[in-house]
């Protein structure tokens, strides 16, 4: 990960000497920290240079006779709290011992200042009585739409929404959605470090169980679920047997036996961050083959300007913020069926890079998530100056 910039430094020096911001966030996730690195681990790495980032995940229920949380670290400053719970308890039971290891930690800790950071909704039916100067609610996706999900998310969200003192969300359709629901809410789209996915630009080294895969290779990193269009690929494969097609990532609330098999497909499974520009350089064409449907209505996927730092053309299904700015500035081919990916990615296969990679650099430079966190704390110490002048004119009535 790349140092902050120079600009969240003054910020934070700002911080100390003005705003005099909580030392601690205290994060309440619906993903595992080491589950895909994606939009929290990118802030939040960047934020644990300024704050001590307390992650806590959802419960892990085993075997046990009493409830506990286990905390390790991750990086400096930055650490990931699993909430351990014995097997068997009701729903109401399970969140009264949410409620109580969540107070038991912030009791124990030696700084009592702590900001709170959502990422869903749902951590409000057990974090409803704890209090905060400061809450965060960065709505990176509209969580309503996914499969499974519960069904009073959206009105906990409301709830939320009337808690909180500023909100971020994950896209400017996003934002578009929910602009209307709180006086202080920014539109923070996918971001990129670029410096990192760069490398696949010059890596020579092909990884081992990519060495062997024939070219074209045309490949997609992320979680295979029911968001991905799996017989959009599958036909691709059908009509283009020559061509190699490489998934990289989990696959989760689908059924691995229902995706399809070929000797041109190729499951290779989940890859660190790291690992990541090492496969992307042997790529000729990247895809974000994505279903439209309720869970894909707001997402803004950071593989595409991933994809795009890495130097690899892109082909994408009509998402609207990959179509808006990547397909309208002509960054990002957009298809909506086999045939049109096809002649993507036959075009692509033809065509000089050169004068695209120039286009895609000059935008990128626009782009990062040192900037993107630097923009948000300048709006989270707006929140914080807002909340202690409203607290004093009510402290004085």
């Amino acid at each position: 990960m790349s140092k902050l910039t120079t600009e969240v430094k003054k910020s934070n020096i700002q911080t100390d000497q003005k705003r005099k911001l909580p030392s601690n966030i205290l994060v309440f996730s619906h993903l595992r920290w080491d589950f895909v690195f994606q939009r929290p681990q990118h802030l939040l790495t960047r934020f644990s240079k300024i704050f001590n980032v307390y992650f806590l995940e959802e419960p892990v229920f085993e075997n046990t006779s009493k409830a506990f949380i286990h905390q390790s670290i991750r990086e400096e400053n930055l650490y990931v709290l699993v909430p351990h719970i014995p097997e068997g308890l009701s729903e109401k039971e399970v969140l009264l011992v949410q409620e109580k290891l969540v107070s038991q930690f912030l009791n124990e800790q030696s700084q009592k200042d702590f900001a709170f950071w959502y990422y869903t909704p749902m951590a409000l039916e057990y974090t409803r009585s704890l209090n905060s100067d400061l809450v965060i609610y960065d709505c990176m996706d509209e969580l309503s739409n996914f499969k499974f999900a519960p069904l009073n998310i959206k009105k906990l969200e409301q709830e939320l929404f009337r808690k909180a003192h500023v909100v971020f969300t994950g896209g400017y359709s996003l934002y578009e959605a929910k602009q209307h629901q709180h006086q202080n809410i920014h539109a923070f789209p996918s971001s990129i470090d670029k410096q990192h996915f760069e490398k696949a630009r010059t890596y020579k080294k092909a990884p081992k169980d990519q060495v062997d895969i024939t070219k074209p290779r045309i490949g997609f990193f992320g979680v295979i679920d029911e968001r991905f269009d799996i017989d959009l690929v599958a036909e691709m494969a059908v009509k283009k047997p020559q061509w190699q097609f490489i998934l990289i990532g989990p696959v989760v609330k689908i059924d691995p036996a229902s995706l399809p098999k070929r000797e041109n497909l190729f499951y290779l499974g989940s890859k660190t961050y790291l690992e990541l520009p090492e496969y992307l350089s042997g790529w000729d064409i990247a895809l974000i083959p994505f279903l439209l449907n309720e869970s894909t209505q707001f997402i803004s996927p950071t593989k595409t300007p991933e994809y795009l730092a890495a130097g690899i053309p892109v082909v994408s299904t009509p998402i609207k913020d990959v179509v808006r700015p990547y397909g309208d500035k002509k960054l990002v081919h957009i298809a909506t069926n086999s045939n049109e990916f096809i002649s993507a990615i036959e075009n692509e296969l033809e065509a000089d890079k050169e004068k695209w990679l120039v286009k895609v650099d000059e935008f990128l430079m626009q782009n990062s998530w040192d900037l993107t966190c630097s923009r948000m704390l300048q709006h989270i110490e707006k929140a914080v100056k807002i909340n202690k002048v409203i607290n004093i004119n009510i402290s004085t009535l």
